[in-house]
């Protein structure tokens, strides 16, 4: 178990019953009140990340914005926002999907993405893999490419990897 493994396995914190009852929220926040962490963190999906072939970071509101912006800035990379349906300003496409306790809706700006354009889908968290399937789609809608899928934490328990369809999958810490 590497060095970062451990810091993150002992930093993140279980909220039992959030956001409703017999969910076991995993809470990323205390990472963000130790900027050591914070930065090892940025740095692995960074180093991960390096020399693959991508044009762009879409990070899904609001968690994967933390990351997959450092990110997207380490690689000197556009960062894409994907937002929750009726928060972004411009023209968009949407998409809707089911999480593993209700349903949402995603945006993407209609000019975010040009054609052939291979984007990295970044969150926080990958659980049932809805809202990032949803990016994928709305990432196709722009006939763009999903290049891969970057998460903090994989709960693979529920088995969302295997509805992504991607071999480039990267998660620093797997539950």
């Amino acid at each position: 178990m590497s060095d970062l493994h451990s810091a993150l396995l002992a930093t993140i914190r279980n909220v039992p019953d959030f956001p409703k009852k017999g969910i076991v929220f995993k809470d990323i926040t205390p990472i963000l009140s130790d900027p050591h962490l914070s930065k090892r963190v940025s740095e692995a999906f960074r180093d991960h990340w390096q020399g693959h072939q991508l044009d762009g970071v879409a990070g899904i509101e609001s968690r994967g914005f933390i990351f997959g912006m450092q990110l997207a800035q380490h690689l000197e990379l556009p960062f894409i926002p994907i937002r929750k349906k009726g928060k972004l300003p411009f023209h968009t496409i949407s998409q809707s999907y089911n999480l593993e306790y209700g349903t949402a809706e995603l945006e993407i700006h209609t000019d975010a993405i040009k054609a052939g354009q291979r984007i990295l889908i970044h969150d926080d968290l990958l659980a049932t893999g809805g809202t990032a399937n949803a990016t994928a789609s709305l990432i196709r809608k722009l006939d763009g490419e999903v290049a891969g899928f970057s998460f903090l934490v994989e709960l693979s328990f529920l088995a969302g990897a295997s509805d992504l369809n991607s071999d480039n999958i990267h998660s620093l810490i797997k539950y």
